[in-house]
């Protein structure tokens, strides 16, 4: 597949930190989850996190959440430690929206119905709450199964209907989380294309944890490898496959991106 951004934020003159993990380590028992990583994540980037299972690409997203807190270390976002902020604040002071890789949406509820649930949640003004969803409805392209049950959709219009509830909130940090997983090729690449487009529209940093090697990185501007609770490497998609330490413990040396 070819490359589906046009440009890089790396190459931006001015960068600022919307997440920061500062010497951030977990364990749950004896295992060790996280080991001491620090990592920042741009403004109104597209970042990606990859790794074989159990990495700790999951668990990396809730602590950006508040889901669970760290053994030690802090958690930044725009600057400010969140680290002890429970989940309500960080999403309604930060902004922050997280989408699942399963589930997400209201099964027995319409995909119109979906939408105005979590705007009666998130959006106080009643005619906004409907002028905003008859836009996401228009972006989405959702004009000809907006009457279907959530549950009788295909996966790509899951996905689309997952992010699209998470957009009701204006959310400056959108989570992604296995964002393309068991996903047809063509859905693929209309789902890289609303990313990028959030991005270059909305000013939104997006952080992407996906297994499909190629089709995250053809997204994202900067990417990061995880493996035994360490960050292995970090860098441009086309730097980051070409990495001794990132093929190692993560793509082999036979991946091809371009």
């Amino acid at each position: 597949m070819g490359i589906i951004k046009k440009f890089r934020v790396k190459s931006f003159k001015k960068l600022d930190t919307a997440i920061e993990f500062e010497n951030v380590s977990l364990s749950y028992g004896n295992r060790l989850i996280l080991d001491n990583i620090n990592f920042k994540i741009n403004k109104h980037s597209v970042h990606g996190l990859l790794g074989p299972n159990g990495a700790g690409k999951s668990t990396i997203f809730n602590l950006i959440t508040g889901l669970i807190k760290p053994n030690s270390g802090k958690i930044k976002i725009f600057g400010e430690d969140v680290t002890e902020y429970p989940v309500y604040i960080r999403t309604k002071k930060f902004h922050t929206g997280y989408c699942p890789q399963l589930g997400g949406f209201f099964s027995d509820l319409t995909l119109q119905d979906n939408l105005k649930a979590i705007s009666e949640i998130v959006i106080d003004n009643k005619n906004l709450r409907a002028e905003k969803i008859n836009y996401l409805i228009s972006k989405f392209e959702f004009d000809n199964v907006k009457e279907i049950k959530a549950r009788f959709l295909s996966g790509g219009q899951r996905k689309r209907l997952v992010i699209a509830m998470a957009l009701l909130s204006e959310p400056k940090i959108l989570l992604l989380d296995e964002v393309f997983a068991a996903l047809d090729v063509l859905t693929i690449k209309m789902l890289q294309e609303t990313i990028v487009n959030l991005q270059q529209e909305s000013e939104i940093t997006t952080c992407i944890c996906d297994h499909q090697a190629r089709d995250l990185l053809a997204t994202c501007d900067i990417a990061m490898i995880l493996n035994n609770g360490k960050i292995i490497a970090e860098d441009t998609p086309s730097n980051l496959v070409r990495n001794i330490d990132a093929q190692d413990a993560y793509f082999g040396s036979d991946f091809k991106f371009n």
